[in-house]
């Protein structure tokens, strides 16, 4: 059985180490014929000299042979080894045949470990970058997601943590987090990728903004509707570093890059403050508010001009919403703080009034 073209080809073709590739073929075709003999010991041998694999039998030494496959005659036996006696225990060539069944089988199980062999590479070389940015250019746009080939290797970006303005143009470079790298293939996929959550914004932070990266500007929490805005709460212990500003860059020069990566979604960098009030206020933008009065930890009223109230909301309410999410707190909006304020004059003045009479 010729094999070294077979072994050439795949070594060209997957990368993979010739002896590694030579044990499993062995290991495929023992496969084959011991589906079709599973009675017997058998194993198999490739002389690589030769270029020759050979299946063996273990066969018994008899002085009168009932089962050929099983057993050789002591005569035949001292042809191989002249000390062999009756009992002795001798593996020999094989003349048994396989037919077209066990031919797939073999195949299933030489391609089976050649798949194994290749997710232990890949599960190696990206296990270490897990929870990184990494980058890639479009292969392939399909209904459930991108495929998106990443260092040679095929990494899947699921639709439900793309984002949702993404474009998908095959050949278009991307940068994506690598979310998850599974031991084997799922689908075809073993590299798994995000752009959605908050975990990949973070990162984008780190990798465009030194001071991030660094610690010396801490992000205190992120939320986030993809494709729409996200809200960045960040702080610094050095009282001489503004992290807002650290992160907007002169110009904006460093959120840029970041927008750029997101599309038409948009960021608002906030500062964040232990002083609830302030940091509801702030969270709201880009409203202008008047007035925030906690009720208790779960629940705070917020004044603010009626045509700030469109802006506090935003499209669905998803403005007031990350401002929540970012604050930990249920906000009610109350408006009219002038007509409020006007309709505590007017008390004032009846009371004085009725006092006067």
């Amino acid at each position: 059985m010729k094999l070294s073209q077979v072994i050439d080809e795949l070594v060209e073709e997957r990368g993979l180490d010739r002896a590694v590739l030579e044990s499993i073929i062995c290991e495929g075709m023992l496969a084959a014929y011991q589906k079709k003999y599973p009675d017997l010991g058998l194993k198999a041998d490739y002389n690589q000299p030769s270029d020759e694999l050979t299946i063996l039998v273990e066969k018994e030494v008899a002085s009168s042979v009932e089962d050929e496959d099983a057993q050789v005659s002591l005569k035949k036996a001292r042809f191989v080894d002249n000390a062999l006696e009756v009992g002795d225990m001798i593996w020999l060539p094989f003349e048994g045949s396989i037919g077209r069944i066990e031919i797939l089988r073999a195949k299933q199980v030489i391609a089976q470990k050649i798949r194994n062999i290749e997710a232990q590479a890949v599960y190696d070389e990206f296990k270490p970058k897990e929870g990184t940015i990494v980058y890639g250019t479009i292969h392939k746009c399909e209904r459930a997601g991108v495929s998106i080939k990443v260092e040679d290797n095929l990494a899947f970006l699921p639709k439900s943590l793309s984002i949702p303005t993404d474009k998908c143009i095959v050949g278009y470079a991307v940068r994506a987090l690598l979310k998850e790298v599974l031991t084997e293939p799922r689908n075809e996929n073993q590299l798994i990728l995000d752009r959605s959550t908050e975990s990949f914004l973070q990162k984008l932070f780190e990798l465009e903004i030194p001071e991030v990266f660094e610690k010396l500007v801490e992000i205190k929490k992120i939320v986030r509707i993809p494709g729409y805005k996200s809200k960045i709460a960040v702080y610094s212990n050095d009282q001489n570093i503004d992290p807002v500003g650290t992160c907007v860059g002169i110009g904006g020069s460093r959120i840029k890059p970041i927008l750029k990566e997101l599309g038409t979604e948009k960021i608002d960098i906030i500062q964040w403050t232990e002083a609830k009030e302030v940091l509801i206020k702030n969270s709201l933008k880009p409203a202008d508010i008047n007035r925030v009065e906690l009720v208790d930890d779960e629940n705070a009223q917020v004044w603010l001009d009626d045509d700030q109230r469109s802006l506090a909301i935003g499209k669905l309410g998803q403005n007031i919403g990350l401002a929540s999410r970012l604050t930990g707190v249920k906000l009610h909006l109350v408006e009219n703080i002038k007509q409020e304020d006007q309709a505590l004059e007017d008390i004032e003045v009846d009371m004085q009034q009725g006092e006067e009479q």
